[in-house]
């Protein structure tokens, strides 16, 4: 399964080799670097391969939770090597992004240097207001234990002894809420939007405006994995987007799309596509926009499966923060949070590669990018 990398260093390396590919194509084909601050081997990566009249863009992008790069870094392979060479040079551009976050990638986290949820951190009107999510505050027990790690059975009673708790107090609705939505007041929790721009944000709203400002319609693709049906990718797709999930789930002729709210996925304060339409709207009113997520499920959709998601993903920052009493401990947190986000069963991995492979030419299709 070559499609997978097994480090940054790898998929990095991987997608700069596709300037070569894509510019026998389209001959202007430039790359694009931005260093992160104080680690000058990491960095966000891109390529514009721009047509010679500019009026539609494909725009893939990875790595935004950085851990969720590997198989992000997948689909990319997919969509140069497959789809590329049928869109057609003379209309229709490329701006490929690579690892909006490379320091969560480089150390299988989600969240960037600084503990930013980048997904949590997309505020259009830079409201970084530290009162949102009060119900973070009710269950922070459960979420965001201030101690090490204790050994794996421990753990385990302690954890579910706090989900038993929380179910009885506030609720399944409170606790997706509290955990999921994004909060702005806890630097050491997870999904912490931070109180301003993060670095990576402000490098990917500069190519936004860029596109923006020279295509008359532009197609976002971004790449996520570890909620959802186990063997099924989510078309996930921004509240703003006018189209509803049946309607997309049609013209794409796919089985799962589903919209960033309560009722269909879950709602996110701070979400980099709701950011995408609400600039297009505030200062490119006469411009096209279509922006999706592909969400690549891994443990399932189930209440007991998204517990065990929520569990994966409190155990992973209490080790970061807090450590771990043992090895035992350690293991259990870094084993769980990995098969959350890049899944090591080849069964996965193939139904991925054809789910990206069914996404993709759904798309390119409906806007009449591709042909068949």
């Amino acid at each position: 399964m070559d499609y997978f990398p097994t480090s940054y260093a790898e998929s990095r390396q991987r997608f700069l080799a596709y300037q070569e590919r894509l510019s026998a194509r389209w001959p202007a084909s430039q790359p694009g670097r931005h260093a992160i601050e104080n680690h000058p081997d990491l960095s966000i990566d891109w390529l514009w391969a721009p047509p010679r009249q500019k009026e539609h863009l494909v725009l893939v992008s990875t790595a935004e939770h950085g851990i969720e790069g590997f198989v992000g870094a997948a689909m990319l392979k997919v969509f140069v090597e497959e789809f590329a060479a049928r869109l057609d040079p003379e209309t229709t551009g490329l701006l490929l992004v690579h690892t909006i976050n490379p320091w969560g990638m480089q150390h299988h986290r989600k969240t960037d240097q600084n503990n930013v949820d980048l997904n949590r951190n997309f505020v259009f009107d830079q409201d970084f207001d530290p009162a949102a999510n009060p119900e973070f505050h009710r269950i922070a027990g459960l979420i965001n234990p201030q101690r090490p790690l204790r050994p794996p059975l421990l753990e385990n009673i302690s954890f579910w002894g706090g989900v038993l708790r929380a179910l009885a107090t506030s609720g399944v609705d409170t606790i997706s809420s509290a955990a999921l939505l994004g909060q702005r007041h806890t630097p050491n929790g997870f999904f912490y939007g931070g109180a301003g721009y993060a670095e990576s944000t402000q490098v990917l709203i500069n190519l936004y405006r860029q596109a923006l400002a020279e295509y008359r319609s532009v197609i976002q693709i971004d790449m996520h994995s570890g909620y959802g049906p186990r063997y099924q990718m989510s078309i996930i797709i921004p509240p703003l987007e006018a189209a509803s999930s049946a309607e997309v789930q049609a013209r794409f002729q796919y089985p799962l799309a589903q919209k960033i709210n309560r009722e269909e996925f879950y709602a996110i304060s701070g979400d980099m596509g709701e950011y995408y339409y609400r600039l297009r709207a505030a200062e490119f009113p006469d411009k096209e926009l279509f922006v999706c997520g592909f969400e690549f499920g891994s443990f399932g959709d189930s209440l007991l499966a998204r517990i065990r998601s929520l569990r994966a993903m409190v155990w992973e920052n209490q080790l970061f923060w807090h450590g771990a009493e043992n090895a035992a401990a350690r293991r259990m947190a870094l084993h769980e949070f990995n098969e959350l986000y890049f899944p090591s069963e080849l069964r996965w991995r193939e139904k991925a590669l054809a789910d990206g492979r069914q996404g993709f030419k759904g798309i390119l299709s409906d806007y009449k990018l591709i042909k068949g």
